[in-house]
This record gives C-alpha cells, sequence and structure tokens, in this order.
C-alpha cells in the first residue's frame, strides 16, 4: 500500500495559473518521454511517487505520448493510479492535449475539429480511467480549422464535465489573442498556454508570449526547458557517443557547436558559483520569468526528479547573476 509523504506540501512552491484559482507546483512531470509501451513499469511507478512525495501534484500527458504506441503513457498513468495512487486523485491535476497524428483517417490526423477534440478525449479519458482530467489542451494550432469550432468544442468539453479548465499549446502570441477573444466571449475556463522556452530558446520572449500571458491573465507551462538535454553536464566535454544526440535520435544535434559547448560550461561556471548544476540553473531561470506557472521536466529515473525539484528553491537571482547569464546568452546568439 503505498503511503505519500506526509511533508510533500510543506516546501513545494505553487503558483496561480494565470489569473485562475488553480494553483501549480513550480515543477511538474512530464510524460512525453519514457513513459511509453516498451519502459519499465516499476520505474514509472517510483517515478510518479517520487514526484508526488515531492509536491508535484501536476502531471502532463498527451494521446500520442508513449510512441511508438500512441496512447501507453496514458494508459501506464492509469495502471499506476490503479496500484495506489488513484485513492488521491482529488490530490492530483491531470492534464492531457489532443491535436497532433493519433488515428487513421482524417479524423484522426493532426486537427483542431471538433470531431477529433471530443473522440480523443474520450478515448483518453478510457485509458486513464478517469472521469474527467483537470486540463484538456488543444496541442497544435490547425491552420484547417476555423479557432471558432476548436473554442467551441473546447468550451463544450468543458460544459460537459470532462475537463475543469482548458489549454492550448503551441501557439504563438497572435494565435492565442485570436482563440483568447473567443474564450472569453464565451466564458470559458481557458488557464494556460503550453510552450517550448529555455536559457537557448527564448521565442516566447520575441514573440512577446509572455507579455501576452501577463497581460490577458493565462499561465505558461514550460516545456523543454533544458533543450532536450543540451542544458545539463551531459555535453560539457563534447558529444558522448551513447547519448541520444551522438546516436542521432534528436534534432538538435547539429546545434551543440563548439560555441554552445562553450556557452554550457560559462553557464556551468555561474551555476557552480550558486551551489547548482546547470540543469538547475536552467530550470531556476525559466521560473524567474514571472509569466510561467510552471516547468515541465521529463525524467528517466527517480533522482532526476528530486535533483530537478531543487531548482524551485533558489530563485534568488542577483542583479550581478543576471547580468552574467545575459552577456554569456548574448554571445551564444551572436555566434549561432
Amino acid at each position: 500500500m503505498y503511503t505519500p509523504n506526509p511533508e510533500r506540501y510543506q516546501k513545494m512552491p505553487y503558483r496561480h495559473c494565470g489569473k485562475s484559482g488553480l494553483r501549480l507546483p513550480a515543477i511538474s512531470l512530464g510524460m512525453w518521454q519514457n513513459f511509453s509501451y516498451s519502459d519499465n513499469l516499476v520505474n514509472m511507478e517510483n517515478m510518479v511517487r517520487t514526484a508526488f512525495d515531492l509536491g508535484i501534484t501536476h502531471f502532463d500527458l498527451a494521446n500520442n505520448y508513449g510512441h511508438p504506441y500512441n496512447g501507453s503513457a496514458e494508459e501506464n498513468l492509469k495502471k499506476i493510479l490503479d496500484r495506489g495512487m488513484r485513492a488521491y486523485r482529488d490530490q492530483l491535476c491531470i492534464a492531457t492535449k489532443a491535436g497532433y497524428e493519433m488515428w487513421e483517417g482524417p479524423y484522426g490526423d493532426r486537427n483542431g475539429s471538433k470531431k477529433y477534440l471530443v473522440a480523443s478525449l474520450d478515448q483518453s479519458l478510457k485509458r486513464m480511467g478517469l472521469d474527467y482530467v483537470d486540463i484538456f489542451y488543444h496541442h497544435v494550432f490547425d491552420p484547417d480549422t476555423a479557432l471558432e469550432e476548436t473554442a467551441l468544442a473546447l468550451d463544450g468539453i468543458v460544459k460537459s464535465g470532462k475537463a475543469l479548465y482548458v489549454g492550448i499549446s503551441n501557439y504563438n502570441s497572435e494565435q492565442t489573442k485570436q482563440i483568447s477573444k473567443i474564450f472569453t466571449e464565451l466564458k470559458t475556463p481557458f488557464i494556460v498556454n503550453q510552450c517550448s522556452y529555455s536559457m537557448i530558446n527564448r521565442w516566447i520572449e520575441n514573440d512577446c508570449l509572455d507579455q501576452c500571458a501577463l497581460q490577458d491573465g493565462f499561465g505558461l507551462a514550460v516545456f523543454s526547458p533544458l533543450s532536450q538535454g543540451v542544458l545539463t553536464d551531459r555535453y560539457l566535454k563534447g558529444i558522448p557517443s551513447d547519448s541520444r544526440i551522438g546516436k542521432g535520435a534528436t534534432y538538435i544535434a547539429d546545434s551543440l557547436t563548439e560555441r554552445r559547448i562553450m556557452t554550457l560550461n560559462n553557464l556551468n561556471a555561474v551555476a557552480a558559483e550558486r551551489g547548482q548544476t546547470l540543469a538547475q540553473l536552467a530550470l531556476s531561470w525559466v521560473l524567474s520569468n514571472p509569466a510561467v506557472s510552471t516547468v515541465l521536466i521529463g525524467a528517466s529515473r527517480p533522482s532526476q526528479i528530486e535533483d530537478d525539484v531543487c531548482a524551485a528553491y533558489r530563485l534568488d537571482f542577483t542583479k550581478e547573476e543576471k547580468e552574467k547569464i545575459e552577456k554569456i546568452l548574448a554571445e551564444d546568439t551572436a555566434q549561432q
């Protein structure tokens, strides 16, 4: 019988997601990687339990997570819930998404139609053994479906009781403003945009998405805050042959130039001065953006979660540290 840590809520910071009443942990667990059909269930369960014991209440999924078998991440969450976590459902914030290719035919390909979104959520709820999810996202902007249809579908899903809040993901600021206007008219509880953001991927600043979030009152849930593992100590001495990048398993291999590796080492020196790892520094830096409600981390073992959570307690950047980091990042950008 699983008994969670009784002190799990005493240290983790919780932030309101935009202007909503929903508070999310500063660090959340994403199930994009390492929760697939072929991964070890005991390790997955240990990661989820470790996260919860540390105060992580928010778990992020999508219908297509679990490559190569779409949906297997949600199926694995059901197994974990059934093995002791389901008793704590009301203490969990479970999110899932739909929008990318999921099943054969015109109704399961990449889109934002009502047909796709309603059917996909029904499938997700069945896979997870849930009556509702806390947040349901449209996963990617669809230029071939009117935003009114997507917004109305999400609004209807909330009214049906199958989701409490709605979000969007991979929408830029202009797309967000357009659909947010519709949500406002419908009084839909739109609270979050899930976007990529990191020290070396600052597009939301250039696009003003973070300023849009602050002005319009929705939160940002950030994924890939470590840029697929680049912002860790894994690549300080180059690209190991046994790494995912070394094996050519990720699209970011070309970004690891000599200049970028120098940047990583310079950032690592700042981290060391603060008593942090490079990964912890990178997470703390993202969390220091006031528009960010939560950072979604990925993990392959419980100890990574324990290490990453420490970043939530170190947002005390001095003016000198901020200036040093900005200089390092500016030099990196100038050379790319």
